[in-house]
């Protein structure tokens, strides 16, 4: 028996056609399977057309790859229009031979004639077009509708299997939709996954704590690797983007060069200050003054000609100003001259993945700097801890890539005492955490800070008092004779107990 060479080997692999939609593409490990029929299902308003239309304008847009759209439901002029919503102009395309919409609704008269049910006519016309256009993508929108108008369901199941057939043997990458009834029910509702079995994608667009979140799965790829699971999508003004997190790789380079915090004894506290491609996560009680850690972060970055942005989830516009201006910063200086962007939105307004995508979208615009954002809690309300994990995986990701240091609050539910900062589950993706607290002391309420973690970095592991004056932030060594401050129950270290602590401090072995 002779085997095939490797050289024969890989060209007998699956070759992969770039659909160029965002992040897609990772999830299916380099696109869809070349000269094949993949199967979109998904639910009314899951985003089925504009996944068919999305991959027929990236072919033609990216990779001058022709393509043939085939309606069985909406007009063309339909169609056209709602690509533009997208920013698409199909028609420049259509007048320059690079699209064909072929209109191929179901004669309604045909219906009552059980068996005579026949494509050949459509095969041929969808089979000219090809040729005419030299296309190299076809989309079908959809499957359904046939079904829905005939009701010898094996005739039409049979005809479609020949449309199918024939679009293989041309060679043709083909996406055809279709609905299903339930988000996590039949992949089909006319089990069209027995005979268009290649590849199978759903979309689903699901009711999660009164909100619409959409994700898309690959079910199959035959013959080929993909990844398993559900993964975040939107459809935003310049169609879907998909957040395949798990395609992440940690291969972003790592600066050593320190940037200030704003705040001179904070840096030294932090061994110089930050890294300027890290991530630093403030927690902290309410009014504990991390919103006057981020203004004192954003200040620092104008002194340095540089940008900022300043996503607030928790306070208004005005409010920001007045309080960065009661601290003597001003905000709207900062603004005028271009250095600073302030985006305030209400947490509930959209879904995670839409908030993700508007981040991504004005720091590909602003090209900023520095990144800060008021307060991650406030997002986390209301969704889901993995949903939460996944849009703080997808934002410090993709602020590490573009090499942007990020500064983002955290607030804690404990007013007073000790907390747990790995609640939120976000503190194992942060390179630095700042917690600050609320300690009764000398019969008085009084702040405290401490540089909990820094990697790569000596840090200063003192718990110090935090002040807040009209001129910002001051850090003081008031707390040096006192233990258990976290615990909400201080008491004070004398004799030999503060000599060792200090020397455990300092990383001093003690003397036996």
């Amino acid at each position: 028996m002779q085997y095939p060479s490797a050289e024969g080997s890989s060209k007998m692999q699956v070759q992969k056609l770039p659909t160029g939609i965002e992040g897609f593409d990772d999830v299916c490990h380099g696109g869809l399977p070349t000269g094949r029929s993949t199967l979109v299902s998904g639910t009314s308003g899951t985003g089925k057309t504009v996944f068919s239309l999305h991959f027929l304008h990236n072919g033609i847009s990216q990779f001058d790859e022709p393509g043939i759209f085939v309606t069985f439901e909406e007009s063309p002029l339909d169609i056209l229009r709602n690509a533009a919503s997208f920013g698409w102009n199909l028609q420049e395309m259509v007048d320059q031979d690079k699209l064909f919409i072929l209109d191929a609704s179901p004669d309604p008269d045909g219906q009552d004639v059980a068996g005579s049910f026949d494509l050949s006519g459509l095969i041929e016309r969808i089979n000219y077009a090809i040729r005419k256009y030299k296309a190299k993508r076809v989309a079908i929108d959809s499957i359904t509708a046939v079904f829905q108008q005939y009701d010898a369901v094996f005739v039409v199941r049979r005809e479609i299997f020949r449309l199918i057939a024939r679009l293989k043997e041309v060679g043709v990458t083909t996406v055809m939709t279709t609905e299903r009834i339930d988000e996590y029910g039949p992949i089909a509702r006319y089990g069209v996954e027995e005979f268009v079995s290649d590849n199978v994608v759903i979309l689903r667009n699901v009711l999660e704590t009164e909100k619409r979140r959409r994700t898309v799965e690959i079910l199959k790829l035959r013959g080929t690797t993909h990844m398993k699971g559900e993964f975040p999508f939107t459809m935003g003004t310049h169609g879907i983007s998909v957040f395949p997190l798990g395609a992440m790789r940690l291969t972003q380079r790592s600066s050593n060069v320190r940037i200030s915090s704003g705040v001179p004894h904070l840096d030294e506290m932090c061994g110089g200050g930050f890294f300027k491609d890290s991530i630093i996560l403030v927690t902290g009680a309410t009014g504990t003054g991390k919103t006057l850690l981020v203004s004192k972060f954003i200040e620092d970055a104008f002194n340095n000609k540089e940008r900022a942005i300043l996503f607030a989830y928790e306070e208004s516009r005005a409010q920001l100003l007045r309080n960065a201006t009661s601290w003597g910063i001003d905000f709207e200086e900062m603004e005028r001259e271009g250095l600073l962007k302030i985006i305030c939105a209400y947490p509930e307004s959209t879904g995670l993945e839409d908030h993700l995508q508007i981040i991504k979208t004005e720091i590909t615009q602003f090209k900023p700097s520095r990144l800060a954002i008021d307060s991650l809690s406030a997002l986390a309300r209301g969704v889901s801890l993995n949903a939460f994990r996944q849009f703080v995986i997808g934002v410090t990701g993709y602020a590490k890539q573009e090499e942007i240091a990020g500064f983002f609050t955290n607030t804690a539910q404990e007013f007073m005492g000790s907390h747990s900062i790995t609640d939120s589950h976000i503190s194992t993706i942060t390179d630095t955490i700042l917690l600050l607290q609320y300690v009764e002391i000398r019969g008085e309420m009084a702040r405290a800070v401490n540089v909990f973690k820094m990697r790569g970095s000596w840090h200063d592991k003192r718990i110090r008092e935090y002040v807040i004056t009209d001129n910002g932030p001051q850090i003081k060594d008031s707390f040096s004779n006192f233990e258990r401050i976290f615990s909400g129950a201080p008491s004070r270290i004398v004799g030999d107990e503060r000599s060792e602590l200090s020397r455990i401090i300092e990383g001093v072995e003690p003397q036996s």
